[in-house]
């Protein structure tokens, strides 16, 4: 048994070896082709703005899902390669869908909401306060923001929708 362990160790060993020997040996041209790739990437990074000037106005424990309007998607869709922009949106989608599920399941209480046509977002406090936020600062094509109703909103990761809810609504 431990012969065998050892030879499944080695093995292992000389398989991330080779990959890791293969993966450092790039040629110049697949640097090249790297370095293209990451520029397509970086023109992702800056969303067009909003073509609506609209404010939506959120009341406790809410929360909002937003996604760029229709005009912006274009713009994002025209800027990215075809295999790139499906890519992130088919992440998204599914990572938004996860989290709704998540909230239904786990947190009924807070409202859902969903935004695509407004540029601010007016969170209102319990205290009479308010925060705004301008989507048009956010280089994010889609997202969740978390609101109680006294805390300042929060941006939640969409990856840890999960733990995100918990330390936001539980502390």
């Amino acid at each position: 048994m431990i012969s065998r362990c050892k030879t499944t160790f080695t093995r292992l060993i000389l398989v991330s070896t080779v990959i890791a020997t293969s993966s450092a040996c790039t040629s110049l041209t697949d640097k090249n082709e790297a370095s293209t790739k990451t520029k397509q990437l970086a023109k992702t990074l800056s969303k067009p703005p909003s073509s609506f000037g609209d404010t939506l106005s959120i009341n406790p424990m809410a929360a909002v899902f937003y996604n760029p309007d229709s005009v912006q998607r274009e713009k994002i869709k025209a800027a990215n390669t075809k295999e790139i922009f499906e890519s992130m949106s088919h992440e998204f989608f599914f990572q938004m869908n996860n989290a709704k599920l998540l909230i239904r399941r786990d947190w009924p209480e807070i409202k859902i909401i969903e935004c695509s046509q407004a540029r601010y977002l007016l969170f209102e406090k319990k205290d009479g306060t308010s925060k705004c936020i301008d989507l048009n600062t956010r280089d994010d094509m889609s997202g969740i923001i978390l609101f109680d109703g006294q805390k300042d909103p929060e941006f939640a990761d969409m990856m840890n929708i999960d733990t995100d809810l918990g330390f936001y609504f539980k502390n």
